[in-house]
């Protein structure tokens, strides 16, 4: 599809603001593992998402890492777009976790976009919006929500994304993304494949009881 289809507000623009967009506008495919957005004051600019998956995370000062959320086909990433998001406190780094094509929006032009049209001025307050909430989101499931229920949604949901109940999974990668030491997933993983719900192999989980771990999960 063309760049229009994947921008939610682009029969709103003017016809000079189209061309202006799709000139500046950086299209870039990028491989699996490439750290678009290290969470530095720079403004890389909006991420759209045409083809893969994008994952936005925190990182602490001791080197653990937190997933906020993942971005998918026609989703935009703001949180490379520090300077259009002056509020944000958070430190949050951005990197394609499967081969990934997207159009890159420079931050200066994007705010110059946000002064000139109300259209888009709504619709950023709004997914800026919606970003904030995935930040608190989290924090309320690191701080009320046990571990072995935040597991289980995070298996469930993986099943989802991949379509399959066979997740090509480390220990480290799913403790990245949970914000917690390899240890604890490990130690947690076990007690589901010793309670039949996964089973476990090298570099992968098997989810064999999809029904306990959707209600351990509360999903």
């Amino acid at each position: 599809m063309d760049f229009s289809n994947y921008f939610p507000v682009w029969d709103k623009l003017t016809a000079q603001q189209q061309h202006t967009i799709r000139s500046v506008s950086e299209f870039r495919s990028v491989p699996s593992g490439t750290l678009l957005h290290d969470g530095s004051p720079n403004c890389l600019g909006l991420l759209l998402v045409r083809s893969g998956q994008l994952r936005a995370y925190l990182l602490s000062d001791e080197g653990r890492e937190i997933t906020i959320c993942r971005f998918f086909e026609m989703d935009i990433c703001m949180f490379s777009a520090s300077c259009v998001m002056p509020d944000m406190q958070f430190d949050i780094l951005v990197e394609a976790e499967k081969d990934t094509e997207i159009w890159i929006i420079p931050a200066c032009l994007y705010q110059n976009l946000m002064e000139e049209s109300v259209a888009v001025a709504n619709y950023s307050r709004n997914l800026i919006t919606n970003h904030f909430s995935e930040v608190m989101w989290l924090m309320e499931q690191v701080m009320w929500k046990s571990f072995d229920k935040r597991l289980a949604k995070f298996l469930i949901e993986e099943s989802v994304v991949e379509d399959s109940l066979s997740l090509k999974l480390t220990h480290e990668k799913i403790a990245n993304h949970l914000g917690t030491a390899r240890e604890v997933v490990t130690r947690m993983l076990r007690y589901f494949q010793n309670e039949g719900m996964v089973k476990l192999t090298r570099g992968s989980v098997d989810i064999t009881d999809e029904k306990r771990l959707r209600v351990l999960g509360d999903i």
